[in-house]
């Protein structure tokens, strides 16, 4: 029986990516790595901070030493639990390599762990308020680090939502004003992005929404409602087109842990929101060689 893994879910070209850290954070002449040497040594990655985490980069931290000659031994599998602190993972190599890797694999387990960790939060949060419907993170990822934070978001529990434009169409308020009418931009799409890829349409009132619903959207997103108002106009559409045509509510914007219980309500059965991925805790890693007996 096969094994699935995170790590199974990564594009061919992801590790050309931790080449690229490479890149940026040792540009010319690695100084720090005279001073130490070639000695082999052994680090030991210790969970930090004041929280129970969730472990999450596992496959980049192990490539950014694979590709320095080095060795990682896990003491945690992806996407556990673990308190502070935490022996996770042994790294042995070169002195050298271990500091030219260390700064680079602490800063992106830092994030991804993260993410990872804010994104359980949230959908324990909102499966105990009884909601059944999806958590999902956003698109407003960190250039050139989209794919740490989606897979981040993956390992946590919540729905990463569309990668890339190219993944799902979503028309929001300047693709409608630019094209001239909800319909119309809906047709636009629909004509070059064919069967296969899901239509999301951002409207701003009930009826902009009974318009997308009309035209065929996919995915309903409605812009600046909440609370009571949110709820009503949800049931009223669906009661509405019950039969006619299939499609899901979005809301989006605005959501927090502390307002999260009123939005979370199954009436609604997208709830994707930013705070599982921007301006979150990083978790506190630390790499420590070790002095040999």
């Amino acid at each position: 029986m096969s094994t699935n893994s995170y790590e199974h879910l990564l594009p061919p070209s992801w590790k050309a990516q931790v080449t690229g850290w490479f890149a940026e954070d040792t540009p010319s002449f690695d100084y720090g790595g005279y001073v130490v040497g070639e000695v082999h040594r052994e680090a030991f990655l210790f969970g930090k901070g004041k929280q129970t985490a969730v472990l999450a980069g596992r496959p980049f931290f192990t490539e950014v030493f694979a590709q320095l000659g080095c060795e990682v031994e896990w003491h945690l599998q992806e996407g556990e639990l673990f308190e502070p602190i935490k022996h996770v993972a042994t790294v042995r190599g070169k002195a050298r390599h271990l500091l030219l890797g260390e700064r680079i694999a602490l800063n992106m387990l830092a994030r991804c762990s993260g993410i990872a960790t804010k994104s359980k939060r949230i959908k324990d949060l909102a499966v105990g308020y009884g909601y059944k419907g999806i958590i999902a993170g956003t698109r407003k990822t960190t250039p050139g680090f989209r794919l740490v934070e989606k897979y981040g978001m993956i390992v946590g529990g919540v729905d990463p939502h569309r990668h890339d434009l190219s993944s799902m169409i979503m028309l929001k308020d300047n693709h409608i004003w630019s094209s001239g009418s909800i319909a119309a931009a809906i047709q636009q799409a629909r004509a070059v992005g064919g069967f296969s890829l899901l239509l999301d349409v951002e409207v701003g009132s009930e009826a902009e929404a009974d318009e997308a619903i009309e035209a065929g959207a996919d995915i309903i997103m409605l812009d600046n409602m909440e609370g009571e108002h949110l709820v009503s106009v949800a049931r009223k559409l669906k009661e509405k087109w019950a039969g006619k045509r299939k499609f899901l509510f979005e809301t989006s914007g605005n959501i927090t842990e502390t307002n999260l219980q009123e939005h979370a309500v199954n009436d609604i059965d997208i709830l994707s929101t930013s705070v599982v991925h921007q301006s979150v805790q990083h978790i506190d890693f630390s790499l420590k060689i070790q002095i040999p007996n």
